[in-house]
C-alpha cells in the first residue's frame, strides 16, 4: 500500500489517466470534481472516491483542495476491483 498527498489550487486539473492498481481518494479539504466517462460528480471533506484498475478518470478543483490517494496494490500484481460489503 502507498499513500500520496494531493493538493490542487482552484482551477487546477489532473488530466485523464488510468491506474494499474485500485486507488481510494479521500478528500481532506475543499471539494474535488471527478469524471470517469460514465459518471461525474463531486466529493467533499471526509468523502471517498474508489477507482478500479484501468478506469479512465480525471479530477478538477474549483476551490483549494487537499486529499490522500491510497494505492492498494502493487504494479504488475493482479488486482481485484473495489467492492463494498456490509458486515453481518
Amino acid at each position: 500500500m502507498r499513500v500520496v498527498g494531493l493538493r490542487l489550487q482552484p482551477g487546477q486539473t489532473v488530466p485523464e489517466h488510468r491506474n494499474a492498481i485500485p486507488v481510494a481518494l479521500i478528500v481532506t479539504g475543499g471539494r474535488l470534481r471527478f469524471d470517469d466517462g460514465a459518471q461525474s460528480g463531486e466529493v467533499g471533506v471526509g468523502e471517498m472516491l474508489l477507482i478500479n484498475p484501468g478506469e479512465r478518470h480525471t479530477y478538477r478543483a474549483d476551490v483549494a483542495t487537499s486529499a490522500y490517494l491510497v494505492f492498494a496494490g502493487l504494479p504488475g500484481v493482479r488486482s481485484r476491483t473495489w467492492t463494498l460489503r456490509r458486515r453481518t
